[in-house]
């Protein structure tokens, strides 16, 4: 019988669990993983670089290395899919084919989408967040800033880490009071939603957290345009918000071949059955993490619950079994809010990050929708689980279905 190949595109935080897990079930399987280069970044790392608790090299290591021997490993660059042939074409001219594709290559931000991003201002008076790179070069401007307006700006959902933005005007905060600076400064969080988050609970939570520190809130602001000579973003409704330094996320896009292939939608994520995971194109090609189009948090949490749920979901499919498990669209994260402490939102495609405890009902020991410093704790002590734990596929003891123990229900005003 002839070996059957899984090609896993993206050797990410989704692709790499995924192959790791994969691998030891589908024993007569040949399990490839592609990606471009040999570096695995701890990207929730990056909101810490411009405040020096981490540095660069603490956020970066091999991809080989977290991955198993028994999973053969490619560095290329996809030139696109074809799905009929079930054909993987790499730049170069190497073809790959497959039997079952699955996509895990993630979405990046693309600062070339808004008029004026990458102008002369680049790295100058405008910066990303969501690139080492970027964070790299923003901890240098705030190591040098001595006051004025400092704006933090989202240009439009979805992006990966939606509540990176907001924890960074948080940690600014904090870190400008420390040195001093803060009365110099004006902060100001420009968001393309009509508040401070996507849900109306943790949005009016995370607003009144802006409110009492004094951080502006310019909502329903869609970005025209950055003005570099004048120093201002205007909106499609022509207001304007001047600013000194602007901490920007630009449009976040998936990757270019999945447009090339035919299998994205406008940003190029991949078109899939949110439960499933499916592609809506190919019965053989999945997608998973943030390269999906999941009407969820593109998030670390949403790739490992995702995962659990995909793996068993796979094996039936490729047995030639129905796929029973549906993906809820669990997602939870930290958010860190300053001095030390963090709240924390667990929800689903359905329900609202809601006040309680988790993991466990009425012990936690995490609060949600609470700053806690153990919170804060959980937040840094995350990256030694996501090493050796979360990459390596080994189970952690949460479910991958939301659950409302613990949870306080609460009615939203309308």
């Amino acid at each position: 019988m002839n070996e059957r190949r899984l090609v896993i595109l993206g050797g990410g935080t989704a692709g790499t669990m995924v192959a790791n897990r994969l691998h030891r079930e589908l024993r007569d399987w040949t399990v490839v993983v592609v990606d471009r280069d040999d570096e695995h970044h701890y990207q929730p790392g990056y909101l810490f670089v411009p405040f020096g608790t981490y540095e660069p090299q603490d956020l970066v290591r091999s991809r080989r290395k977290f991955l198993d021997d028994a999973v053969e490993v490619v560095y290329a660059e996809v030139d696109r899919v074809d799905p009929e042939a079930s054909m993987v074409h790499l730049q170069g001219g190497r073809e790959l084919g497959y039997d079952q594709l699955i996509i895990a290559t993630g979405t990046h931000p693309d600062p070339g989408e808004t008029p004026g991003m990458l102008g002369s201002g680049w790295n100058d008076t405008v910066f990303d967040l969501y690139t080492l790179d970027g964070a790299r070069r923003l901890a240098d401007a705030l190591e040098s800033w001595t006051g004025g307006r400092l704006v933090v700006q989202v240009c439009e959902m979805p992006i990966k880490c939606p509540v990176a933005a907001l924890e960074f005007a948080f940690l600014a905060d904090a870190h400008l009071r420390r040195t001093g600076r803060r009365s110099a400064t004006e902060l100001v969080y420009v968001t393309p939603l009509d508040g401070a988050f996507t849900k109306p609970i943790a949005s009016r939570e995370l607003g009144t957290k802006l409110a009492e520190r004094d951080i502006e809130l310019e909502a329903d602001f869609m970005v025209d345009v950055i003005d570099e000579d004048r120093r201002v973003i205007v909106s499609y409704d022509e207001r304007e918000v001047p600013y000194d330094l602007l901490v920007t996320v630009p449009v976040n896009r998936g990757a270019a071949f999945v447009g090339r292939s035919g299998l994205g939608d406008e940003l190029d994520h991949v078109r899939v059955d949110p439960a499933t995971m499916q592609s809506t194109a190919a019965g053989n090609i999945f997608a998973i993490g943030d390269a999906a189009n999941l009407p969820t948090s593109k998030a670390g949490s949403v790739a490992h619950f995702a995962v659990d749920v995909f793996v068993d979901n796979f094996l039936d499919h490729v047995a030639g079994r129905r796929m029973d498990r549906e993906f809820d669209g669990h997602a939870n994260c930290f958010i860190e809010t300053g001095d030390g402490k963090a709240m924390m939102i667990d929800f689903n495609y359905h329900t609202q990050p809601l006040s309680g405890a988790y993991p466990l009902p009425g012990v936690g020991p995490f609060r949600l929708l609470e700053e806690s410093r153990i919170n804060h704790a959980g937040k840094l002590a995350f990256r030694w689980l996501y090493w050796h734990m979360l990459l390596p596929g080994r189970p952690l003891p949460l479910a991958s279905e939301m659950s409302m123990r613990g949870k306080v229900p609460e009615e939203v005003n309308a």
